[in-house]
């Protein structure tokens, strides 16, 4: 009989272990620090959030057409890839962690300032608001409520920025 209770327990025993150590590792990884993947040529890096915003935070305050609203604060599109030397790019590729994926030509950087957003109300943009890091155009977000500007360059959940 003491068998028997000893092999009853023991599998509930480990699966409730096993529900808090991944109730644990999935908090803590909500927390860390997010980072972007840039890309150029072969090369990999990982940006932080710190280091992305050190070029310093713009802030404008808007509904996003996806839902999320409040004060969206980041680093104009243009001064980021200046400072990774990549101001010339002809063609730079943003991929969502969902595979979305849209293109900017030097060109399309010209026509319209994009923000790349690192923080909602001050702090960084959860999963649940599009985040971690998302590229909005400030200037049609009336528009893009209303449905008269496209947002198809507009992206959310953004985790890599690719140049050739």
């Amino acid at each position: 009989m003491h068998q028997r209770f000893t092999l009853w327990w023991q599998p509930a025993f480990f699966l409730l272990v096993g529900f808090l150590l991944l109730g644990h590792l999935s908090a803590a990884w909500a927390e860390a620090p997010q980072a972007l993947v840039l890309t150029k040529g072969g090369e990999r890096q990982s940006l932080s959030l710190s280091e992305i915003e050190s070029l310093g935070l713009y802030e404008v305050t808007m509904q996003h057409p996806e839902g999320p609203e409040g004060t969206f604060a980041g680093v104009w599109l243009d001064d980021f890839l200046a400072s990774q030397g990549l101001d010339e790019a002809g063609r730079v590729r943003f991929i969502a962690e969902d595979g979305y994926t849209t293109f900017l030509t030097a060109e399309d950087r010209q026509e319209k300032s994009y923000l790349l957003v690192t923080r909602l109300d001050g702090e960084p943009v959860p999963q649940e608001d599009l985040g971690p890091f998302m590229l909005i155009v400030p200037e049609d977000a009336e528009a893009a409520l209303d449905g008269s500007a496209s947002i198809t360059r507009w992206i959310w959940a953004l985790r890599q920025i690719q140049v050739q």
